[in-house]
């Protein structure tokens, strides 16, 4: 992704263009086009002290300036209160986020390139400098290390109890301002003058926006000063590794050949897919001894329900089995109660066990990773014990009510808890209440049970199959009984609630028709489809509520109460594109002229993907035009769902001619 200077030069159009780099530890460097930081969240060196969390922001920013004889221009940008100093991106002459985020600068006859790079697996940031062209001699580029120290969801401010002193060496420079955080070394190929000082008041507009704390003071300990000559780069590596000397060259080449490499494995020329395909990386993290998924940048960790939605999309497609194993076997090995975790916590060890779905997605995922891999050994010896676990769970009751009913349908009946998707909540307030019985964990229910159908007729347990086939004829006669709602022409989206059936038109009932072939009629699905075509599909997703309904929100903004309180209330989520492809293209049929139809629902995306979090997907937008990205700048399972649908569901790989290789 390109972007001309003059969008580089406009202040408020650079500030929105976010740029990630992550590293594969659940660390990442982050910020705008413009240079400013924009979030708490925005940093150069962000480690998780415990892969992939304890999240740590080590390294702020950078303050850069360029000398020259009489001249002095800067290359860096702040936001303070009331002002913008320095105003580095006037000079900006355009950006490129591939293969790393880069920026080319220029004033006075000079031009100059800067680029950020975190080399995968590593706690660290490369950041380097060179003139493009032949340049002249006599040019200073100053740079100024701007560090707090402190949980990534905090702010931090001026103190006393500052580490000022410095480790200094021959080409790298050691601080550490407070303890128990991880010391910072400092390789360069400049000179340092240790010289501490505070940068008081940096605002962060985006929280400013979401009602949160959003002022934070910078410690600085000191500048790098650099000669820059042409045909030579001035380099600065920041990390958290103990390291006696770096080879920047090497560690640069070595990640550009990696990701040249992730590039030639996309067997399509598809832009689409190429784009989303390359987005998924991201999300494959570290967590101790095994991989992970994030659900997101810049707060998520791993939940597992984002994780079981995602994972077809991110390993199974993409043909990454052996992380999908990882993925499956770590949260096989927690299951309690019937239930799997739905989130490991920032700190701390206990999963928490709060979601109706996640179990249910789980055994979904695994279902699809065997029709990929054809692994049935592992799946018998690995996951098969926690399929039944969990069947077991549902069927006799575990936590928050959750439990199969006398009519062979999923219900929960507790109060006060948020157990599905729709899981805002403020104080005691369930903003989206769905006790009952939730059209899509239904549908989640009867695919368990035909999975665990499949697989228990494979492993010569036909007793149990044939009391999965009991289960799920009766859940889907109930099904039909229940949930269609003559009036609407739709689904309910919730049975047997509190105060009744909810008819509420939302996007849940999309796996009714995606995960199932039997809940509906063919003139049911197509019923379906239609009203939600034209009352709940945008470019960018899907309306989580329709805009007719007295409750819609048309914009997620505002304070944390008013933001909870339009999540799922109007609130647009790419990630449902992936479910509405699919079921399109199963009620309509396979031709050409239907997926070429159902590749339209996707296309919004395109232009997306160059809007916000270049070459991401945000995990949300707003209810009406012009649907604004809000929310995390990069989510898993809103790259995931449509990657999954291009390639299952309309077959780009099959229409494409591969890559030459």
């Amino acid at each position: 992704m390109k972007v001309a200077a003059v969008r580089c030069q406009d202040l408020e159009s650079s500030l929105r263009l976010e740029w990630l780099e992550t590293n594969g530890r659940g660390g990442y460097a982050s910020g705008t086009v413009a240079g400013a930081n924009t979030r708490r969240y925005h940093a150069l060196l962000l480690v998780a002290r415990q892969p992939q969390v304890d999240r740590v922001v080590l390294v702020n920013h950078l303050e850069e300036w360029v000398e020259a004889g009489d001249h002095r221009f800067p290359l860096s940008t702040n936001l303070y209160r009331g002002a913008v100093h320095p105003e580095g991106y006037r000079h900006c002459e355009g950006f490129s986020s591939d293969p790393c985020p880069t920026w080319r600068y220029a004033a006075y006859d000079i031009e100059l390139e800067r680029e950020v790079l975190c080399p995968h697996g590593r706690d660290m940031v490369v950041i380097r400098w060179r003139l493009v062209g032949q340049g002249s001699s006599g040019i200073t580029l100053r740079v100024r290390p701007m560090l707090s120290g402190r949980d990534y969801h905090a702010t931090h401010r001026e103190n006393t109890g500052i580490q000022s002193q410095a480790a200094i060496e021959k080409g790298q420079v050691t601080w550490q301002p407070y303890d128990g955080l991880p010391p910072v070394q400092a390789f360069h190929n400049g000179q340092y003058r240790h010289g501490p000082d505070w940068y008081r008041d940096v605002e962060y507009r985006i929280e400013h926006e979401r009602g949160l704390d959003h002022v934070e003071d910078w410690w600085s300990p000191g500048e790098c000063i650099f000669d820059l000559v042409p045909a030579e780069t001035a380099e600065l590596v920041l990390t958290t590794e103990t390291l006696s000397s770096v080879d920047v060259g090497q560690i640069v080449a070595e990640e550009r050949r990696r990701r040249e490499g992730m590039l030639k494995v996309v067997p399509t020329n598809d832009r689409l897919n190429r784009r989303l395909w390359t987005a998924t990386a991201a999300y494959l993290v570290r967590r101790g001894d095994r991989q992970t998924v994030m659900a997101g940048y810049p707060w998520f960790t791993d939940w597992g329900r984002d994780t079981f939605i995602s994972l077809p999309g991110l390993c199974l497609v993409t043909g990454r089995y052996e992380i999908a194993r990882q993925v499956l076997k770590a949260f096989a090995s927690q299951v309690s109660q019937g239930m799997v975790p739905n989130r490991f916590p920032d700190v701390g060890e206990q999963p928490e066990y709060n979601s109706i779905d996640a179990s249910l997605w789980f055994v979904h995922a695994l279902g699809r990773y065997l029709s990929y891999s054809r692994d049935l050994d592992w799946v018998r010896k690995t996951a098969w014990p926690a399929v039944k676990q969990i069947l077991e769970g549902y069927r006799r009751g575990t936590r928050f009510g959750i439990r199969m009913d006398d009519d062979g349908m999923i219900m929960s009946g507790s109060d006060g808890a948020q157990l599905t998707w729709m899981d805002a909540k403020i104080g005691d307030w369930v903003v989206t209440p769905r006790q009952g019985k939730p059209v899509e964990i239904q549908a989640l229910w009867v695919r368990a049970l035909a999975v665990a159908m499949e697989l228990a007729m494979q492993f010569g347990e036909p007793h149990y199959a044939a009391q999965c086939l009991g289960d799920r004829v009766r859940a889907i006669e109930s099904f039909r009984a229940r949930f269609w709602y003559q009036t609407g022409g739709y689904l309910f989206d919730v049975v047997d609630g509190r105060t009744g059936d909810d008819a509420s038109l939302r996007p849940n009932q999309i796996y009714a028709t995606a995960l199932a072939d039997d809940l509906v009629t063919e003139t049911q699905a197509r019923q379906v489809l239609q009203v939600m075509k034209e009352r709940l599909l945008t470019p960018v997703g899907l309306r989580t509520l329709a805009p007719q309904d007295i409750r819609f929100c048309a914009s997620y903004e505002g304070g944390m109460r008013e933001r909870d309180s339009a999540y799922h209330q109007g609130t647009v989520w790419p990630y449902l594109l992936g479910p509405f492809v699919t079921a399109w293209v199963k009620t309509y049929g396979a031709s050409s002229a239907v997926r070429r139809e159902a590749r339209t629902f996707l296309e919004g995306l395109l232009d997306h993907l160059d809007e916000a979090c270049l070459g991401q997907v945000s995990e949300i937008f707003d209810g009406q035009m012009p649907h604004q990205a809000r929310g995390g700048c990069a989510q898993a399972w809103s790259v995931a769902e449509p990657l999954r649908a291009l390639i299952e569901d309309i077959g780009i790989i099959q229409e494409e001619a591969p890559v030459t290789q």
